[in-house]
């Protein structure tokens, strides 16, 4: 009875917190499971055309790293987060590396000996890779016809067995191969350098 009349209130007061969000408990988390569908266009014809296998996945919007925490375990290989970076020289800078990698812009910039770097804007970001924030993945190159901008690849990220990047929009996700990443980059008339991130560290 005593221990009845302690649970009763935990209960309803875990579940008002679920309701308003203050706590993140089990019954509050939606049980996503990303649908395998086509990879859609421009990319599914590109990648054909090269022999490129790839996975595509639908899910939820994800902004940001972080926002696919509830399904991201359901697809397999190393996922990523882009940097669409400017320097001051209007040299515009693509870093795609792993979600967990560190990345220290002032370090950055001495091993690529441009000057000072920063986020570019929405509106350059929407004409040299045709996506919008949130959405920034290294597939956008396949809309920069002048090659303008110039692809950084975390080396960590081509040691996975496959990648993950969103394809144009940040409501579905691409599985990729390294190596396919880096033909299908090669193929466009981009020769992407690789950076150990980790050096920038010591």
């Amino acid at each position: 009875m005593l221990l009845q009349k302690i649970i009763t209130p935990f209960r309803k007061t875990l579940t008002r917190c679920c309701l308003t969000g203050k706590l993140r408990c089990m019954s509050a988390v939606s049980k996503i499971h990303p649908e395998i569908i086509p990879t859609p266009s421009p990319l599914a014809a590109k990648f054909d055309a090269l022999g490129i296998r790839t996975v595509t996945y639908q899910h939820p919007p994800v902004f940001r790293v972080g926002e696919d925490d509830d399904f991201i375990h359901l697809i397999p290989g190393g996922h990523s987060k882009n940097l669409f970076l400017k320097d001051k020289k209007d040299q515009v800078w693509l870093v795609t590396a792993l979600q967990d990698t560190v990345i220290d812009l002032k370090w950055l910039r001495g091993h690529l000996g441009c000057t000072a770097l920063s986020f570019g804007n929405a509106e350059l970001m929407d004409r040299l890779l045709g996506v919008t924030p949130g959405s920034v993945t290294p597939f956008g190159l396949i809309h920069d016809a002048q090659k303008e901008v110039r692809p950084v690849l975390d080396a960590r990220l081509m040691t996975c067995d496959s990648v993950n990047f969103h394809p144009l929009k940040n409501d579905k996700t691409t599985n990729i191969t390294p190596s396919d990443l880096m033909r299908f980059m090669r193929d466009l008339g981009f020769e992407p350098r690789v950076v150990d991130f980790a050096k920038g560290q010591n």
